[in-house]
């Protein structure tokens, strides 16, 4: 037990470096190519339509089985990790992203590029959180959180490559090339995961994940996770945050702004560039603001949604259809806030949840969003077809999805700000007396289960999961 408890410790503290800086840059230029992947589909709309004659419903079922894919992998891709270890599990990633971007290049029919589709997401589900594995594992406990959101900012610097380059260089070579070009990056950053990539530094490895309890674990985790307030109202805001930015950028951002306002492809293309560019800017200040004044969550999170919808049904009701352009940029500007915005649901669901839990609870946020997006992005296509590309009709979507979430929120903000009130009030110093090593071998989580007797177990803020579409 003592051996097992020196490791526990440099486990919490690996050496950093240069070494660790170099590995951790391998694994986020995987991240980064699977972001250029996922968001591919949103520059390619209207080729995609064209190519396999599909109509507007046809096309959103490409994302939302994407998303589908990415979602329900969450949870198990966190057991992954435990298990195989950081390599193993971003290596498959990467095979099967970049086998789903090449198939998705030549698929010939629907059928077919859909399945390419599905097979990219199950790989891009299994970036991130290996990417946040490694920040853990190569850096100090202090870095944590800033390699985290470094990683973010990495993501949506994808978005970008799929903005400014794809778009052009698939209007200039067309389909097939574009697409399986691109595949090309997905090989490039498979080599030095394969050769250089390591789990952890020399001596700071960990014990092996149990491998007991099988199913009834899993279910154990996810009961005890949901069972918390935290939990649950992380992933509502989550859910009513995020997804009316990654809708617009995953796929109907540039047919609306195309075909809707009537404006053309390189300025459409710039208004969704728009986008990322104040989510990469407001990720910051989003963060700084959370991390000084914890109290500001809730109104951060309800202000992003408020504003969203202000600028969203301003945009609609426009007399006329078509918005001044300076209405078009605010609006983007307001969506870059999805992302960030969305972030504070982790910091909602981790310090409801012991380290033992934290994949589980982390997983189960981030699904909100994800779920949100895929609701929205079918019936956003269910309605063009039913109303005759009535774009108006079509993006009412997001108001009923934003009164749901809000409506949620208001309803466990409460209990869980009390709860986390609560730990906060009997949290012991980290060097307190800790329960006999016996008895935390034979009960890894047990006072954590229950918040009411003692709060040893408060999280650290590295080992969240956080991403922006």
């Amino acid at each position: 037990m003592s051996a097992g408890s020196a490791n526990a410790g440099q486990l919490k503290d690996p050496p950093g470096g240069g070494k660790a800086v170099a590995v951790w840059c391998i694994g986020v230029a995987v991240y980064f190519v699977a972001v250029i992947f996922r968001t591919s589909l949103g520059v390619a709309g209207l080729e995609a339509a064209d190519r396999f004659h599909v109509g507007a419903s046809a096309l959103s079922t490409f994302s939302l089985l994407q998303l589908l894919v990415y979602a329900g992998m969450q949870v198990p891709v966190g057991l992954m990790v435990d298990r195989l270890g950081t390599k193993k599990v971003l290596t498959l990633g990467a095979v099967l992203f970049t086998a789903g971007q090449l198939g998705f290049a030549l698929s010939p029919s629907y059928e077919m590029a859909l399945a390419a589709r599905a097979l990219l997401g199950c790989g891009d589900a299994m970036t991130f959180i290996s990417v946040l594995r490694l920040g853990t594992r190569w850096f100090p406990a202090r870095r944590g959180p800033l390699m985290a959101q470094l990683a973010g900012l990495v993501g949506m610097a994808g978005n970008l490559v799929s903005t400014l380059v794809l778009a052009p260089v698939l209007h200039g070579v067309g389909w097939t090339a574009a697409f399986a070009g691109s595949a090309v990056a997905g090989l490039v950053v498979l080599v030095p995961l394969v050769l250089f990539l390591r789990d952890h530094p020399e001596g700071h490895g960990t014990a092996p994940a149990a491998r007991t309890g099988g199913a009834g674990f899993v279910r154990r985790q996810i009961r005890e996770s949901w069972s918390e307030p935290g939990t649950r109202l992380g992933l509502w805001v989550h859910f009513t945050t995020q997804f009316p930015a990654m809708v617009f950028l995953l796929l109907w951002g540039m047919p609306f702004l195309i075909e809707a306002q009537g404006l053309t492809r390189t300025t459409a293309g710039g208004l969704l560039t728009l986008v990322v560019a104040s989510n990469m800017a407001l990720g910051l200040v989003y963060g700084q603001i959370i991390g000084r004044r914890p109290s500001s969550r809730i109104p951060l999170a309800l202000g992003t949604v408020g504003l969203t919808a202000l600028l969203w049904g301003a945009v609609l009701a426009f007399p006329g259809g078509h918005a001044p352009m300076w209405l078009l940029i605010t609006l983007c500007l307001v969506l870059g806030g999805c992302g960030p915005a969305s972030m504070i649901g982790f910091d909602f669901a981790r310090p409801a949840n012991p380290p033992e839990r934290q994949g589980t609870a982390s997983g189960i946020t981030n699904m909100g969003g994800f779920i949100a997006s895929m609701t929205t992005l079918l019936t956003v296509g269910v309605l063009l077809d039913a109303t005759g590309d009535d774009y108006r009709v079509a993006f009412s979507t997001v108001f009923v999805l934003q009164a749901l979430g809000v409506t949620r929120i208001l309803w466990l903000r409460r209990a869980a700000l009390a709860r986390e009130a609560a730990r906060g009030r009997g949290t012991v110093p980290a060097q307190a007396p800790v329960p006999a090593p016996a008895q935390a071998s034979v009960r890894p989580s047990g006072p954590e289960a229950e918040p009411r007797p003692r709060s040893t177990a408060c999280p650290l803020p590295e080992s969240a999961g956080r991403e922006t579409p």
